[in-house]
């Protein structure tokens, strides 16, 4: 039964940690990250990361892109789409060039630097998501721009993987049309199936003469998508994305929105907010400390600079471009899954793998902060407009 202790551990503790967070002028966000890293292997050793501690932070993740869904101004999305795609571009290019001459500069072989490069050309805004929703920003056309950018950076980081697990990788048989193939065959069903499917399949089982059957199709769906991205070679977070997006075009979005969220901030966003700080450990990093500074120093720099350009090249104001620059990042879940198909490749040296894990944790515990600071800013300059 500790699995229970460890659950009761995690939901007080989040709580009260992001409490003190934000009474120090901090998004709750920060609070329940460093949570993490006190009760986990790096400080305390309090809580182990078991599969249980696993499946119930995958959940969550997934729920809470979900909701992030639900809550999106599709319109505002389309709108912005342009900003997106430079946005993403921007946040890829800089990055990956950056990283990877960084890598080769402290010794690492060419085919290592460069797939550090792409681990950290990738972009999760799970964390930012919820400081936006935080922030009452999540609708504004930076959180639409953030959100769109995110999922193309999704796509082009899965084709960067692929070209290099098949060039390079050891023992891959990838296959790079292929991978662009089941990309284009995700989009073309997740579009068709919340377009055509969706609504009517919501319309026919909310007659169920059960307990809350809006609120559990719902769940159907969102966990159908999230299967079904991974399935197709994506991250499962786009598809619980294009679930929520889905409903949100429904008359089922309010009724859905305000019963999911007590179900996912009541257990499972919590479990994942702490378990990305379970995955820090200091062992064995004292000799590498040069290394994971310069490291976390130029993945925060390359991504902001190359995402607030691309935002500021498609018309964005310079303090929203620095806004979205800022929310893309972290790099959060989907570079640690990165870093470990790499190692498991033998794309990214063992004794490295350390480092890069605590410099994504690290991205992810700034990010937050620097969200609040510019979108703060960015509130006050258009109320004094």
């Amino acid at each position: 039964m500790t699995f229970i202790l460890y659950l009761a551990l995690i939901l007080l503790l989040t709580k009260v940690f992001g409490h003190l967070s934000t009474l120090l002028g901090q998004p709750s966000v920060l609070g329940k990250l460093l949570a993490g890293i006190i009760v986990g292997p790096a400080v305390l050793g309090w809580i182990e990361n078991t599969d249980f501690i696993h499946y119930i932070a995958e959940t969550g993740v997934i729920l809470l892109m979900f909701i992030a869904g639900l809550e999106t101004d599709l319109e505002q999305l389309k709108r912005s789409w342009k900003s997106a795609m430079a946005v993403a571009a921007g946040g890829i290019i800089l990055p990956f060039a950056g990283i990877a001459g960084l890598a080769a500069a402290f010794g690492l072989d060419l085919s290592y630097a460069l797939f550090m490069g792409v681990v950290f050309s990738a972009t999760s805004v799970s964390i930012s998501v919820q400081v936006l929703k935080d922030l009452n920003r999540l609708q504004s056309r930076e959180g639409t721009t953030i959100l769109g950018a995110a999922v193309l950076d999704d796509v082009l980081v899965v084709i960067l993987l692929a070209v290099m697990m098949s060039l390079l990788g050891a023992g891959s048989d990838l296959s790079i049309g292929m991978m662009v193939g089941k990309q284009l065959l995700f989009f073309l069903v997740i579009v068709l199936a919340g377009w055509l499917a969706v609504p009517r399949f919501m319309k026919l089982l909310e007659r169920l003469s059960v307990t809350e059957p809006v609120i559990t199709m719902a769940l159907v769906v969102c966990f159908a998508f999230a299967y079904f991205a991974d399935m197709m070679g994506m991250a499962a977070i786009i598809g619980s994305f294009a679930a929520g997006i889905s409903i949100s075009q429904t008359s089922f979005k309010h009724t859905v929105e305000a019963k999911i969220e007590p179900i996912a901030y009541s257990i499972f966003v919590p479990v994942f907010f702490v378990s990305i700080g379970l995955q820090v450990s200091f062992q064995g990093v004292l000799n590498q400390l040069l290394f994971v500074a310069a490291l976390t120093l130029a993945a925060v720099v390359t991504k902001l600079a190359g995402s607030a350009l691309g935002g500021r090249l498609t018309g964005l104001s310079n303090h929203s471009a620095w806004a979205v620059g800022s929310g893309m990042i972290s790099r959060g879940e989907v570079a640690l899954i990165i870093a470990a198909a790499g190692l498991q490749a033998q794309l990214l040296p063992a004794a490295y793998f350390t480092p890069v894990i605590i410099a994504i944790i690290l991205t992810t515990l700034i990010a937050p902060s620097l969200l609040k600071i510019f979108f703060s800013g960015n509130a006050e300059k258009r109320g004094s407009a």
